[in-house]
């Protein structure tokens, strides 16, 4: 004992495995956090606006801005003649995610042009005085409509497959076959996309914004403007939320800021509308999956083919790891003995679809549960039992042939099912659902196995940088972005216990990327 209250007291405060409070809950709850719009704007700030496109597909035949300039207040009108670099921010090097539309328009909403100004509303009061005549072309806004005009994909499809799934499926004793939908979703963060973009000497340019992904707005910028990455700085403090949306999408807007403080020689900001923001950057994408299933009396899976077609919108952006990770989720934690599963990343006259949490994966767990279900309709079983029956064992190969190991499902399924009283409360739910009414009961009980990489393995990676003062201090920056999570303090936990030093000797600034 006297061992232990020595190890006790000589302990770090705030190390690994101690509960702490997130490091701005105070700031949170009091108003004082800092977002990119609270950063004092330098003297002169100058204020950008998107000009956005009215139609769907089309070719533009003329785009007149002659009454965007003579607006008041309006400095400058940038179009993709103006950018000095690429005019390109595809996360994936395919050149097809222009910043500006010069000749085809490929969604509503697609970004023309921005109009500079010397305050925000003035910029977009300007920015709807444009004359653009399209020559309107067809249009496909959903998957239905992209599969029957034969709409190419974005990027490459995928098909896992093992055994074999035609045979199997024509000697199963059951066979089910099915669509469901499932559909998109907008992030809605409660910090919208923006970008405060403030030149410094020669080629260099500070960008303040809201990303998840600042090393990628780096690229994005120095590409746009042409500059090497190391004359691009990014800073980001928080986010008032990502959820995936500020993983590609904040490239649009960085970029315009830069372009723009670069050219005209003044910090300038672009924080667009909430409607503008919506229209203008991609959603979780909607599926429409198409599944046939083999089973036999209890209810044990033989064989599944399954078809997830996404809309994906005008280019590939995410969607490449999106729908491959769709088809990695889509046996949940159920063992497929014969299993085909394909992609089709289909292209659509829409805003391209991008990360959204779970990128990709809830879309393919939910099909799972649903032929799981189904297979518990048509057996008459609870779809706990089915479920288990069906749970992988040690030793067997998903689609995407990785074999299961330290299989612990069925041990904290009985855990669970015994401390949430499950079957009392189903048995009551049953009882309760038979005496009629508008109001019905369920209960579920639903096992996940959930991947912790992606496809796009440049996301797969981190860094930090410390630093330690000759006072004993600590200065951490690493390239983990705070929206809410408490990032920041788990990290400088880490820190504290590598250097056995207490944690308010750790001082963790903003995510800042200067390569």
């Amino acid at each position: 004992m006297k061992d232990d209250n020595a190890a006790i007291a000589n302990r770090i405060a705030g190390g690994v495995h101690q509960s702490l409070r997130h490091d701005s809950a105070h700031k949170h709850v009091t108003g004082t956090a800092e977002y990119t719009d609270d950063i004092m704007e330098p003297v002169g700030t100058l204020h950008a606006c998107l000009g956005l496109s009215t139609v769907a597909h089309g070719h533009i035949e003329a785009m007149d801005l002659s009454a965007v300039e003579a607006a008041p207040g309006v400095c400058w009108v940038m179009t993709a003649a103006d950018i000095p670099g690429v005019n390109d921010i595809s996360p994936n090097g395919l050149h097809d995610d222009p910043i500006f539309a010069t000749e085809t328009v490929e969604f509503w909403g697609q970004p023309l042009f921005a109009v500079v100004a010397q305050t925000r509303e003035l910029a977009r009061r300007a920015a709807r005085l444009a004359k653009v005549r399209y020559r309107k072309l067809p249009h496909a806004l959903d998957i239905e409509s992209a599969t029957a005009a034969g709409h190419p994909y974005v990027t490459a499809p995928l098909t896992l497959q093992r055994g074999e799934v035609d045979t199997a499926l024509a000697g199963a004793p059951h066979r089910l076959a099915g669509r469901m939908v499932v559909g998109g979703q907008d992030h809605f963060y409660l910090e919208g996309q923006i970008a405060l973009a403030v030149p410094g000497e020669d080629a260099e340019v500070t960008v303040h914004v809201s990303t998840q992904h600042p090393s990628e707005v780096q690229h994005m910028v120095s590409h746009a403007l042409g500059v090497p990455a190391n004359a691009v700085t990014v800073s980001v403090r928080r986010m008032g939320g990502g959820f995936g949306g500020k993983e590609t999408q904040m490239n649009l807007f960085a970029c315009v800021a830069a372009i723009a403080a670069k050219r005209l020689k003044c910090a300038v900001k672009l924080r667009p509308d909430r409607d503008d923001d919506m229209v203008a950057t991609g959603k979780r994408h909607d599926f429409a999956i198409d599944y046939e299933v083999g089973f036999d009396d209890t209810g044990r899976i033989q064989a599944v083919r399954g078809d997830y077609a996404a809309r994906c919108g005008f280019s590939a952006d995410l969607s490449g790891p999106v729908t491959d990770r769709a088809l990695f989720h889509a046996d949940n934690a159920y063992f497929y003995p014969h299993v085909r599963l394909s992609s089709h990343p289909l292209k659509t006259n829409t805003v391209s679809n991008t990360a959204f949490r779970g990128f990709g994966g809830p879309q393919g767990i939910i099909a799972a549960e649903r032929i799981v279900e189904e297979i518990a309709y048509a057996t008459g079983q609870d779809t706990l039992a089915v479920r288990r029956r069906n749970l992988y064992e040690n030793g067997q190969l998903t689609p995407y042939h990785q074999t299961v190991e330290d299989q612990i499902l069925p041990r904290l399924i009985d855990e669970l099912e015994a401390s949430s009283d499950y079957q009392a409360r189903r048995r009551a739910i049953l009882k309760a659902n038979a005496r009629g009414g508008v109001i019905r009961r369920g209960i579920a009980l639903v096992p996940v196995k959930f991947g912790i990489s992606f496809t796009a393995t440049w996301f797969n990676q981190a860094g930090a940088l410390v630093h330690v003062y000759s006072d004993g201090s600590i200065q951490l920056n690493h390239g983990g972005c705070e929206m809410g999570q408490g990032l920041h303090t788990k990290v400088a936990q880490v820190v504290a216990d590598a250097f056995q030093v207490d944690i308010d000797r750790v001082l963790i600034t903003l995510s800042l990327i200067h390569i």
